[in-house]
């Protein structure tokens, strides 16, 4: 499955390039995510979500790789969950470029899922993308405008626990349309039995 997103951060282009560098500062700004261990361009971390009651968590590695002229850079993820048979895997290319509100990033996700997340169809996963993307931005735009500090020094086992991002709420909406026009279908059936049934009597 392939999903693409485009948004904005109020920060000059090499200024953005420079934070994407510093993947111990980006990677609490994903949602959902926490990061365990940082060894060059390799990494280990985890993943939590909730849809309704239903947690589940995925522990991964990946490997990032940069390219310096075009202000690109590839993620290379892939997971598993720790409570299951779900995987996940994702290569994600995210592209810099200059914009009048600052820098636009494009992140284009070619997205791989098995387990309970694969039965949403490619409407709630865009959905669920968007929303994730849009609250990655947020947190991102805060970081640039906050004064710059030295993250803590990671440590394996020593993280946080990440805290879940309910796909449920995001997903809700397009369930809702999706169901719209059933409900409406059966609504005018109703209606349309009972106006018989007067006509009847």
């Amino acid at each position: 499955m392939q999903l693409d997103h485009t948004f904005t951060v109020p920060a000059a282009p090499d200024d953005a390039w420079k934070l994407f560098h510093d993947l111990a500062r980006v990677a609490p700004c994903m949602p959902g995510a926490v990061l365990d261990t940082l060894d060059g361009d390799s990494f280990t971390g985890r993943v939590k979500v909730k849809v309704g009651a239903v947690q589940m968590s995925y522990r991964g590695e990946g490997t990032v790789a940069r390219d310096e002229s075009a202000r690109s850079l590839r993620l290379a993820l892939s997971g598993s969950e720790t409570r299951g048979a779900g995987t996940a895997s994702a290569a994600v290319t995210a592209e810099l470029a200059a914009d009048p509100a600052g820098t636009r990033v494009r992140v284009r996700t070619d997205l791989d899922i098995t387990g309970r997340p694969a039965q949403f169809g490619r409407g709630i996963m865009t959905e669920v993308g968007d929303r994730i993307v849009g609250q990655f931005a947020d947190r991102l735009q805060e970081l640039l405008s906050a004064p710059q500090t030295a993250p803590a020094p990671l440590a394996a086992g020593a993280a946080a626990e990440p805290e879940a991002v309910d796909l449920g709420a995001a997903a809700l909406p397009v369930l809702l349309r999706k169901a719209a026009a059933p409900a409406a279908a059966l609504l005018a059936a109703v209606v349309l039995v009972r106006v018989l049934r007067r006509r009847a009597r």
